[in-house]
């Protein structure tokens, strides 16, 4: 196909808003987040079961970060001759395989794998989504198209974490992920009978990755990234460890509490978008710097239930803005490399994961879960203090 062909298409694509497509991306980032999210809510039955640790089967949280953080490196340039449709399909069979494989687990190492599966699916998914919505919708619509396929990461928290929570203590954690795996199936048939061809862009290379990651303020937006999503997903790791052990409430009260958070997120990504209409550098150092009191306050004051459950809400709400804000940051501060600032984006995020599960888990193991919720304070108001001080938020 030539480059001419390629435009015309595009435009015609532009003139048409491909909705449909972008509702068969929120299903996908429903599947993944969801499942990316599920050992949050179910990590000490899952434990008992494998017979490891709370620490350790948390680490199914920081081997599907780190993978998807190689993914997303490599993922441009490995696929870069390939139609982003099949690419984005063959990522939704990876996150079927994933939970299916993790349902069937009987041992950490085999945990391990498929969880492995969901970091490959997560990293490429990830990399992709924010340059193929600019591809599916108008230049003027992309922020509304970005926060519908958001409202997939909410919806996803809430289905992960209470309804994980309580239908687990149900029908066992092993089921959970098998309806996750219906759900990555429903995704799929929906990405298959809606999403356009997506003919790939340029010539994707890893000296790309580079470039961009030179150019001023970007290097300093990729730490921040590093920052917020490190705190917190060391929060949001061990939160039903921590509900049970200084809350002191059992399943239900978990699941009611994660529900809160859940719901939350849904109006956090509303409140993004009104924010950024304001500032997106008010709104990018904001939400860490109101997280980072919430989780020292948990630490600090946690132990009822009513002020512990309205401050993970506040969290949930906080966090809500969280991906939006930096998406819409891509768009604007780096929209004529859109796919590999993504790559570098999600490479961020998924470090972060890595090393906010595994030092939670160790800080957890060692001290107890008050302590991963200080380091996760401090952590995110460092990040909001590289915000303020380095982050542009305009092409360079």
């Amino acid at each position: 196909m030539t480059d001419a062909t390629i435009l015309a298409a595009e435009s015609e694509a532009d003139a048409r808003p491909a909705w449909g497509a972008v509702l068969a991306m929120t299903l996908g980032v429903f599947g993944l987040v969801g499942a990316e999210f599920l050992p949050a809510s179910l990590l000490t039955p899952m434990a008992a079961d494998l017979r490891i640790s709370e620490g350790m089967a948390g680490q199914a949280v920081t081997a599907t970060a780190a993978v998807a953080l190689v993914t997303s490196l490599l993922i441009t340039v490995v696929t870069r001759r390939l139609d982003r449709r099949l690419v984005l399909v063959g990522l939704s069979v990876l996150l079927i395989f994933s939970n299916l494989l993790v349902a069937m687990a009987s041992n950490l190492p085999m945990l391990l794998v498929g969880r492995v599966l969901l970091g490959m699916a997560l990293g490429g998914f990830w990399t992709l989504s924010a340059a193929t919505m600019m591809r599916l919708v108008p230049e003027a619509v992309v922020p509304k198209a970005l926060s519908v396929m958001f409202l997939g990461v909410s919806a996803a928290t809430v289905f992960a974490a209470p309804v994980g929570s309580y239908v687990g203590d149900i029908v066992g954690w092993r089921n959970v992920f098998l309806g996750a795996a219906v759900l990555g199936a429903i995704a799929l048939v929906v990405q298959l009978a809606t999403l356009p061809s997506l003919p790939p862009r340029g010539h994707s290379r890893f000296g790309t990755l580079v470039e961009v990651l030179a150019r001023p303020g970007v290097g300093f937006a990729m730490f921040a990234i590093l920052l917020v999503f490190t705190g917190h997903f060391a929060f949001f790791t061990y939160i039903r460890p921590f509900l049970e052990t200084v809350t002191g409430v059992g399943v239900e009260g978990v699941a009611a509490v994660l529900l809160g958070f859940g719901v939350a997120t849904f109006f956090g990504n509303y409140l993004g978008a009104v924010l950024l209409e304001r500032s997106m550098r008010f709104t990018l150092a904001i939400m860490p710097v109101v997280m980072a009191v919430l989780s020292l306050s948990l630490s600090a004051f946690g132990g009822n239930l009513a002020g512990d459950a309205a401050m993970v809400a506040l969290w949930g709400l906080a966090f809500g803005a969280v991906p939006v804000a930096w998406s819409t940051w891509i768009t604007r501060a780096v929209p004529d490399e859109a796919e590999s600032a993504g790559g570098l984006f999600v490479a961020a995020i998924n470090f972060a994961i890595a090393t906010g599960a595994a030092a939670g888990g160790a800080l957890f193991d060692a001290s107890g879960v008050a302590s991963v919720f200080v380091a996760s304070g401090v952590v995110l108001i460092l990040a909001a203090l590289t915000i303020v001080s380095a982050v542009r938020t305009r092409p360079a």
